[in-house]
C-alpha cells in the first residue's frame, strides 16, 4: 500500500510539477522510489520516523499493543535501507512521530487495540543509538527547517538562546520514569539506548 502511494504521487508529481513531501515513509522499496525522483530532479523531500530506525518486525512477535504502528514495523532489510538512505540525503529528515494514546484505545488486545507511539522523549537517545551524530543533528533540525522554509537560528549576541544540552555517550534503558508526557504507550520502553537530552 505505501509503495503504491507513493508511486502515484511521484507520477503525479513528474507531470504536473511543484513540490511534495512524505512525511513517514518505512521501506526499502520506498527509498528506492525516492531516490530515483530525486534523481530525476523532482522536488520531492520526505522523512522517518525513529522507531523505523531501530525496531523490526521481530517485535510484534509478543502482540505488544505499543508495538502496533502505523506504518507497521519492518524488516531487518527495510532498516538497513532506511539508514543509508537519510546517510545518502534521500531521507531528508527523521520524526518522532509522536502519537499519544490513552490507555482505554491502547492497553488491549493487540488487533483492537490503536496504532501510535509516544517518541518525543525516546527520540535523541533512538536515532544516536543508529547515526552518527552528524547525521542525526542534520536530519533534526537544519534539514526540516530549510525544507519548510523556518528561520535558521544562528548563535549571536542579542538573539533568543534555541540551544538544546545533551549528552551523545550516556547509555540508560528507557522506562516509564524518563517519559513527561500524560500517556505512556511507548514502544521504547525496555529499551537500550544511547544519548540522553537534558533540556532546551
Amino acid at each position: 500500500a505505501e509503495h503504491l502511494q507513493i508511486a502515484r504521487d511521484l507520477y503525479i508529481l513528474e507531470y504536473t510539477g511543484g513540490k511534495l513531501h512524505i512525511p513517514t515513509i518505512s521501506t526499502k522499496t520506498s527509498v528506492e522510489l525516492i531516490r530515483k525522483a530525486k534523481n530525476k530532479e523532482l522536488q520531492v523531500s520526505c522523512g522517518v520516523a525513529a522507531h523505523h530506525l531501530m525496531l523490526s518486525d521481530d517485535k510484534l512477535e509478543t502482540f505488544d499493543s505499543n508495538s502496533k504502528l502505523f506504518p507497521p514495523l519492518r524488516t531487518k532489510k527495510d532498516i538497513k535501507a532506511l539508514i543509508k538512505g537519510l546517510k545518502d540525503g534521500v531521507i531528508d529528515l527523521i520524526t518522532s512521530d509522536h502519537q499519544p494514546i490513552d490507555i482505554e484505545n491502547k492497553k488491549l488486545e493487540f488487533n483492537i487495540a490503536k496504532e501510535g507511539t509516544i517518541g518525543l522523549e525516546s527520540l535523541f537517545g533512538v536515532i544516536n543509538s543508529v547515526l552518527d551524530l552528524e547525521t542525526s543533528i542534520k536530519a533534526l533540525t537544519s534539514n526540516p527547517r530549510h525544507i519548510f522554509g523556518q528561520k535558521v537560528h544562528s548563535i549571536e549576541v542579542n538573539n533568543t538562546a534555541n540551544l538544546t544540552l545533551f549528552n551523545p555517550k550516556e547509555s540508560y534503558v528507557f522506562s516509564k520514569e524518563n517519559i513527561l508526557s500524560t500517556y505512556k504507550n511507548s514502544v521504547f520502553i525496555g529499551q537500550q539506548l544511547k544519548g540522553k537530552v537534558y533540556g532546551i
